[in-house]
């Protein structure tokens, strides 16, 4: 006897398992016309140490936000907090802006260029570009 699926259960199953397969990593966004960034630089801006763009946050204690950094930056949280105190004590620029939720950062990405976030991989969408997906 001979099985056959059809094309839309087939293509729901591949849709199901490409979204679970999504689901934990980590996507950096840009607007669409932004130009490309390297991962070294996606660190620097996250960290303070470049200007180039303009980096937000999720919020403090989104599960998300540990993963990003350790993945982004090698760096725990603890360790990013420091850098960042220490990069404000010498007035050189200020912590990236949290926004409330993955929503919020993928509209603010969208809407300026100049603008980099991150989001889970699954929730983006024709908006934003995917510049790189983290583990």
């Amino acid at each position: 006897m001979r099985l056959s699926l059809s094309a839309p259960l087939l293509m729901a199953v591949g849709m199901t398992l490409s979204s679970a397969a999504l689901a934990d990593k980590v996507a950096v966004i840009t607007a669409l016309h932004a130009p490309p960034l390297s991962k070294s630089q996606l660190a620097k801006v996250y960290l303070g140490r470049s200007f180039e763009r303009t980096p937000v946050d999720l919020p403090e204690g989104h599960p998300l936000r540990a993963v990003f950094y350790r993945a982004a930056t090698d760096s725990d949280l603890t360790q990013v907090r420091t850098t960042w105190a220490r990069v404000m004590f010498t007035g050189r620029g200020e912590p990236p802006r949290e926004l409330p939720d993955a929503a919020a950062v993928k509209a603010a990405v969208a809407a300026n260029a100049n603008v980099v976030g991150y989001i889970n991989a699954s929730m983006v969408d024709g908006s934003v570009r995917t510049v790189m997906v983290l583990p």
